[in-house]
């Protein structure tokens, strides 16, 4: 049975504050660092061992990475950093409180926004888009790639790709992969693995620091899931 885990970063700063985050480069909290560092233990007690790790560019999901190898013992296996896995990019949201959010557009409109699959948060003016371009962690990339915001169906036509081109073929050779990354990057690939329809994907809630299994058939269809 092929296996695929993955593990939607700890905790981080702006979780902590209640901010959309996004794009941002945000960092653990204190919680979120002791959540990543369980996953690890608990994939160690699983006795579920790595062929090949994938992560992306953000700093909340390399370190979940880094500590879910690091207490799984495992920090030997290869860990590929791509953008294609960042957080879904919540555009004029970013930065900006959840529950001012709501109080000024309503709890149904954020809930939307949050939640829906093919609904556009507020854009990032062109300025922003710049600014952000412009950032070290961004600058390798062209400025068309930027976003100027992403529904769940946007970001899961950025996830699949990588999916199809990197980790697919590593399954389909019966290694075992991790892949640490994002509420709603996470949640494509589940949408896809799962076939989850449009409107029950936005029931669709996977914890930080949980590591999620996936037991695959030969054709790449689940067979089995459950959390660690």
């Amino acid at each position: 049975m092929k296996k695929l885990v993955l593990v939607r970063h700890g905790q981080s700063e702006w979780n902590l504050a209640n901010k959309f985050t996004g794009w941002v480069d945000v960092d653990l909290s204190e919680k979120g660092e002791e959540e990543a560092k369980e996953a690890g233990r608990k994939i160690k007690e699983a006795g579920i061992k790595f062929d090949h790790a994938h992560t992306s560019i953000l700093k909340r999901a390399i370190k979940t990475c880094n500590y879910a190898l690091e207490y799984s013992d495992q920090m030997y296996v290869p860990v590929e950093k791509t953008y294609r896995l960042n957080e879904r990019h919540y555009g004029g949201l970013q930065g900006l409180n959840k529950a001012e959010t709501a109080e000024k557009y309503g709890d149904d409109q954020v809930h939307i926004w949050r939640r829906s699959y093919d609904t556009l948060p507020p854009e990032l003016s062109e300025e922003e888009i710049k600014e952000q371009s412009q950032l070290d962690i961004y600058k390798s990339l062209p400025v068309d790639v930027i976003p100027k915001a992403e529904n769940l169906k946007v970001t899961l036509e950025r996830v699949l790709p990588y999916y199809f081109d990197s980790i697919a073929p590593e399954l389909l050779r019966g290694e075992t992969v991790l892949v640490a990354a994002h509420g709603n990057s996470l949640r494509a690939l589940a949408k896809h693995l799962e076939k989850i329809s449009d409107d029950d994907i936005m029931d669709l809630e996977i914890p930080t620091g949980q590591p999620l299994v996936y037991e695959l058939d030969d054709e790449l269809n689940v067979v089995e899931k459950y959390y660690l």
